[in-house]
């Protein structure tokens, strides 16, 4: 393939392919329905707190209805900032009221988390899934405490205790007492012309258009759009704000707190400037905190359906306004290339695939391979989603992948798992001593618990199988957070910090009136949010470390560190130093490759194999 003057054939390659796969997912028919499967763990944790308080033992058996203070809930906040009214358990009358709403993009909640097993014939022809005849019954009994409903209308909210003096034209949820359809267990394909569509669109075409991805005047320093500049009335340090109510609310002063909340919350707007959705964000954190039940509405928020089409446009966004997870593609996919230059099989275990938006460039390299492309297995491993087909999501993500591997003449296998990886056997990898072997996981390890929860870290567990499996290469790519102390001040100011960087580069490379900016703030780093601010124990699940520590955590386990290739460093400071906005950074420290922005590391990659 051809370059455009400056962009490397490699990178935008990466680039392109990776929107081009996202394209073909939002072409697909259904998408509307599907549902995210992040944070399973903190929905498990709450509804066995439920039943404690109900002095109930949690059923074992996914044919029970799940029940508790959760029932209660009249609506609760999405993180867009709707003005609803929370009931915060069976005891209390608390509510948690929130700033107006008016984005278009609302979700309802899915059934609680199925674990159960799954895994396909490594076939490039995957099998349809039937579930067991006892999970029929779990989409209807959780709809007991599930507070909305998907539709959306413009009307009053009758709900609020004050509802005549609310304005119109804002979002209503309803209950859904039944579920309305349900999907059948097969793949839509996308038609030809319009993946031809996105190809022309997305793909990169051989120099005769700039890529979608590559953008000359970022490096200047310049927003690359006209932004509406928002004048603000009074200038209000809302982080000095933040960090004083989050004081207050560590020493338990609660008079205080709130009457900083209420100050912080006349100027914060998940529609102002950096700054403001910032410190919406927080202060709904901070408020759910106050009333007690941060666990229980994050509970709800792992839990829900949430439109996959919003969630994709979200990521395209990022995808193209940020350099970090295309660099992060590039790093793996060069990685695995130089690996497996003169291989017949290269089996791929990536731990956390969700979508499996990192592969078809690596397949279309394979294809251009001199001498032909191995043949390509990929084990899919994630946790399972919720409902009665736990693997769906990543049986279809199989199936996706298969097509490209069809359309760039490319032999595939795929196994698909949907488990919790601490329980994950090497026996299930099916793994062949004849092929080159890659496990692969980037920015999901900070999901797993650590030893200040479990005695037997699944985190250790997880590294232990890797060494146990003794991979060629080991790619690992880290939130690099120092937001996971226990102590709760402590621990809110380093994510203050880190999250003012992530909303400060949507600042300086989106439009404020992007909605899919907008969805990507409020819904993925809202809900980050709210787990690192209002929830503890098992139910805190984003548990982020720094890349020194996660070297020790490494060699500790039994790994040892690969150096880096040079070669591909150089082509990665090239491309975000040509493409992207002055302030990212990439920069080098103890085998590590780091990505940052104006001077602070957000993310980390290295490799490594059993010592």
């Amino acid at each position: 393939m051809g370059s455009t003057e400056g962009c490397p054939s490699e990178e935008s390659d990466s680039a392109d392919a990776v929107l081009n796969y996202i394209g073909q997912i939002l072409m697909k028919e259904g998408l509307e329905n599907g549902t995210n499967m992040f944070s399973d763990a903190t929905l498990q944790a709450a509804e066995k707190s439920f039943y404690d308080v109900l002095g109930e033992k949690y059923p074992s058996s996914m044919n029970q209805n799940v029940e508790g203070p959760i029932k209660n809930f009249t609506c609760f906040c999405n993180y867009y900032g709707c003005k609803n009214i929370v009931t915060a358990n069976n005891s209390g009358e608390s509510s948690l009221v929130c700033n107006l709403c008016q984005l278009k993009s609302c979700y309802v909640l899915a059934p609680p988390p199925v674990e159960y097993t799954f895994q396909s014939k490594s076939s490039s022809s995957l099998q349809s899934f039937s579930p067991p005849i006892n999970f029929g019954n779990t989409v209807s009994d959780s709809q007991s405490f599930l507070p909305f409903e998907d539709g959306i209308k413009e009307t009053y909210w009758g709900l609020h205790p004050h509802g005549n003096h609310m304005k119109k034209h804002h979002q209503e949820y309803q209950l859904e007492p039944q579920r309305k359809n349900k999907h059948l267990a097969v793949y839509n394909e996308v038609p030809d012309e319009q993946l031809e569509m996105f190809d022309k669109v997305l793909l990169f075409n051989n120099g005769d258009d700039e890529s979608a991805v590559c953008n000359p005047g970022a490096s200047n320093g310049e927003a690359t759009r006209k932004r509406e500049r928002v004048k603000r009335r009074d200038l209000v340090d809302l982080r000095t704000l933040l960090m004083h109510c989050a004081d207050a609310v560590g020493n338990d002063d609660l008079k205080s707190a709130n009457e900083v909340l209420l100050q912080i919350k006349q100027h914060a707007s998940p529609f102002g400037d950096g700054s403001q959705r910032l410190a919406h964000c927080f202060a709904n954190a901070l408020e759910a905190r106050l009333v007690g039940i941060g666990s229980e509405i994050y509970a709800a928020l792992a839990a829900k359906k949430m439109s996959t089409i919003h969630m994709l446009k979200a990521f395209r966004l990022s995808v193209s306004a940020c350099p970090f997870k295309k660099m992060s593609n590039f790093f793996a996919t060069q990685t695995i290339m130089d690996l497996a230059e003169k291989s017949t099989r290269l089996h791929i275990i990536h731990l956390g695939v969700l979508y499996g938006f990192q592969w078809p460039c690596l397949i279309q390299r394979l294809s251009e391979r001199p001498g032909g492309p191995p043949l390509l297995r990929i084990t899919g491993i994630d946790i399972p989603q919720s409902g009665f087909r736990p693997a769906s999501m990543i049986e279809e993500t199989g199936h996706r992948l298969a097509n490209y591997c069809e359309r760039f003449n490319v032999p595939f296998e795929y196994n698909a798992i949907a488990q919790k990886w601490e329980t994950i056997q090497i026996e299930d990898l099916k793994i062949n001593k004849d092929e080159v072997l890659v496990v692969n996981c980037l920015y999901r390890f900070r999901y797993l618990l650590d030893e200040t929860v479990m005695e037997s870290s699944p985190r250790d567990t997880v590294l232990n199988l890797i060494k146990r499996i003794n991979p060629d290469v080991f790619i690992l790519g880290i939130v690099n957070g120092a937001y996971n102390a226990p102590i709760f001040t402590s621990r809110f100011r380093e994510a203050l910090y880190y999250f003012s960087a992530l909303f400060d580069i949507f600042e300086a490379n989106a439009d404020r009136e992007d909605q899919d900016r907008m969805v990507f703030e409020q819904e993925i780093y809202g809900k980050q949010v709210l787990n690192v601010v209002a929830c503890e124990g098992a139910k805190r699940v984003e548990r982020p470390e720094t890349y020194k520590q996660w070297q020790v955590r490494n060699m500790r386990a039994g790994l040892k560190q690969l150096p880096l290739n040079q070669e591909i460093i150089k082509k990665v400071e090239g491309h975000v130093k040509l493409r992207y906005h002055k302030d990212f950074l990439v920069d080098e420290d103890s085998q590590w490759l780091l990505q940052g922005w104006k001077g602070r590391i957000l993310y980390a990659l290295s490799c490594w194999k059993t010592a």
